[in-house]
């Protein structure tokens, strides 16, 4: 077979005597040799652009953005949050009993001071006032009489001081059957908006029920809660702003602030007063009240500039005439949606704006300009 007849080949096929065998070692060990050297040229050949020290061998100051701000007029005002509520409201009573006979307004009309509201059925009345009215006539022709025969010397003073008293009763008779009669017609106790109406004709009221609501909402009262520390500055007769809810804004006066604080929440009762014609606001609105309470000079910042001192107060880190960084505490007199204002700054100083948490009081920073952008919106 051919097989058979096939040469051995094992152990025949041998490289060493080839010229290129042992290259590829000699080009590992270059590479091994030149990543060693790369890697330990940076301790042998320092960049300068890496190293922390200074020229005099001491490290360098932190980099901080700093911003350079003016101090400006800024109005002080107290904002609080409030809800309206109605000048007066009180709930109409039934003052006789009897069937309705007549309702001459309708829910939610505007009415006068006495105003008829409407009636209930006072023929009984009427009729008692009649019968009152007989009495105290025959009353009267019975006095004169008494006290025309004393004169002529018949009757006694004892029939004149009975005659005096029949008047004197027949009299309040009649008074209080006219005010009965009265009391049927239902009346607004003073001008408002009905806000209930419960009177329909023909229906049984009992004396003393209530037929109707009427709401006076001019002026109209908002309420607020101010805090301790502001109660001295507002003043009865200050002006103010009222912001509804609604989209609304009108003028408004303080007109009560409170002598007593609230044991729950420690503030102070203090009622806006906004004439509110023909009741046309309604009562129960959410409210923001703004109330000016003088001038200031402050910087307007943004409030993540801020930082808390070594004692905790709030302050402002600024940078000095000779590079250094000082902690300026500061008040915060008013806040807006796009910052804060601030008091308890000199007149002109450079605000640290980007890096205030890596310095202290004291460092030597290198100070750099803020952004242009930036710098432009926080000294509007």
């Amino acid at each position: 077979m051919k097989d058979d007849h096939r040469p051995d080949l094992a152990g025949q096929l041998r490289f060493d005597s080839d010229a290129g065998s042992g290259r590829s070692k000699w080009i590992a060990i270059g590479l091994a040799l030149a990543l060693v050297l790369w890697m330990g040229s940076g301790f042998i050949f320092p960049s300068p652009q890496e190293t922390t020290e200074a020229e005099d061998g001491g490290l360098r100051p932190v980099a901080v953005a700093v911003m350079p701000s003016s101090a400006q007029d800024v109005m002080l005002v107290l904002s609080a949050e409030g809800q309206s509520l109605p000048d007066r409201a009180t709930g109409i009573r039934a003052e006789a009993m009897g069937q309705v006979t007549e309702v001459t307004v309708a829910r939610g009309d505007f009415v006068n001071a006495g105003q008829e509201i409407g009636r209930i059925d006072a023929a009984t009345t009427e009729a008692q006032l009649r019968q009152a009215e007989t009495a105290l006539q025959q009353a009267v022709r019975d006095f004169d009489n008494a006290v025309s025969l004393q004169v002529r010397g018949i009757a006694t003073e004892d029939r004149v001081t009975q005659a005096r008293a029949t008047l004197a009763a027949a009299e309040a008779s009649v008074v209080t059957a006219r005010e009965q009669v009265d009391d049927t017609i239902i009346r607004a106790p003073f001008t408002g908006r009905l806000n209930d109406l419960t009177l329909d004709e023909g229906e049984f009221v009992s004396m003393g029920d209530v037929v109707a609501e009427v709401v006076d909402n001019d002026p109209l009262t908002v309420v607020i809660q101010v805090p301790q520390i502001a109660l001295s500055r507002i003043e009865k007769g200050q002006q103010a702003e009222v912001n509804f809810i609604t989209g609304e804004s009108l003028a408004g006066t303080v007109g009560f602030i409170g002598s007593n604080a609230d044991q729950q929440t420690r503030t102070f009762r203090v009622e806006v007063m906004v004439d509110n014609p023909d009741s046309l606001m309604p009562a129960g609105l959410s409210a923001r009240v703004t109330i000016p309470t003088g001038q200031a000079r402050g910087h307007f910042i943004s409030p993540a500039i801020l930082s808390l001192g070594p004692e905790g107060d709030l302050g402002i880190k600024t940078v000095e005439d000779d590079a250094t960084v000082a902690f300026q505490p500061v008040e915060i007199v008013r806040a807006q949606t796009d910052g804060i204002w601030v008091t308890g700054l000199a007149e002109k100083a450079d605000i640290i704006t980007v890096g205030q948490g890596f310095v202290n009081a004291g460092d030597v920073v290198d100070p750099r300009p803020q952004a242009a952008d930036v710098t432009a919106k926080a000294s509007r």
